[in-house]
């Protein structure tokens, strides 16, 4: 296994939502409360962004170099060919609340959660479905809404609310969008507490610990952790897989960190 610091900001504080695109080869990520959206080409090594207006907080691949952005002011069709945005469409939420982890169902649902902002409020939050112009809650009074992930055969959706230190299993109805908590399946009780999350070819979750230094992978089925890869951060915010199972990995300042000259990071780990 290897580790490789790809990209390194000074000023940047959060860097989130790794999303990569397989067909066309290239890596998404956002650092939110810059209000940037990055394209990375792993092979070219070139690195774009375009600001929004507001705290932007993951994004949803349509097509080669475009994508959807989730701003706290709405979601944005980003062009990173012409590097320009536009504004399509809002969902109706609170003013005190911005946007935090989202994924795409297999249906093209666009599942994105919730957080209070500026300031983090107990059950403020929910996580929302937005199909063909509706919106509609599917988990309420959530706090800081985080990873999501669904199985290969869509029935299971994992979730994270991270004050709960827990990932909750949802039974998920891919026809209707509608979800039923089954119970919670992981439970972490160290330092570190789940953030972003992806999953694996063979079902098992990768995990970003946020004040824990590290991504941890576990078995659902058991609710064992199987391995951890630690980083020099941290605060670890999230992770995806690439084609190859390579994992991507994003990571934030702490405190500490924010009067040094240490920014945010994007890691690839080669695990094979």
């Amino acid at each position: 296994m290897t580790k490789n610091l790809i990209y390194f900001s000074q000023s940047a504080e959060l860097f989130e939502g790794p999303m990569f695109d397989s067909k066309h080869q290239l890596l998404y990520f956002v650092s939110i409360l810059d209000a940037l959206v990055y394209c990375y080409n792993p092979n070219t090594k070139e690195i774009l962004s375009v600001k929004l207006d507001s705290p932007t907080s993951n994004v949803y691949i349509i097509s080669e170099k475009i994508v959807l952005a989730a701003s706290k002011n709405g979601f944005y069709e980003i062009d990173f060919n012409t590097l320009k945005s536009t504004f399509k469409f809002q969902i109706d939420i609170e003013d005190n609340v911005r946007y935090n982890d989202g994924i795409e169902d297999a249906a093209g649902r666009y599942i994105i959660g919730t957080m209070g902002y500026p300031e983090v409020v107990n059950g403020i939050a929910n996580v929302y479905s937005y199909h063909n112009g509706e919106s509609k809650v599917i988990i309420k009074n959530t706090t800081i809404s985080n990873g999501l992930a669904f199985t290969a055969d869509n029935k299971t959706l994992y979730f994270i609310d991270t004050p709960t230190k827990k990932v909750a299993k949802h039974n998920y109805d891919i026809e209707t969008g509608n979800v039923e908590f089954v119970d919670y399946v992981i439970e972490f009780n160290g330092d570190g507490s789940p953030d972003g999350m992806s999953i694996d070819k063979d079902g098992m979750l990768w995990i970003a610990e946020w004040g824990g230094s590290c991504v941890s992978q576990w078995n659902p089925s058991t609710g064992n952790k199987i391995n951890e890869i630690t980083l020099p951060f941290t605060n670890v915010t999230s992770c995806c897989f690439d084609d190859e199972s390579n994992l991507y990995i994003t990571t934030a300042k702490n405190g500490e960190e924010l009067s040094c000259n240490n920014g945010s990071g994007l890691f690839q780990v080669k695990l094979n």
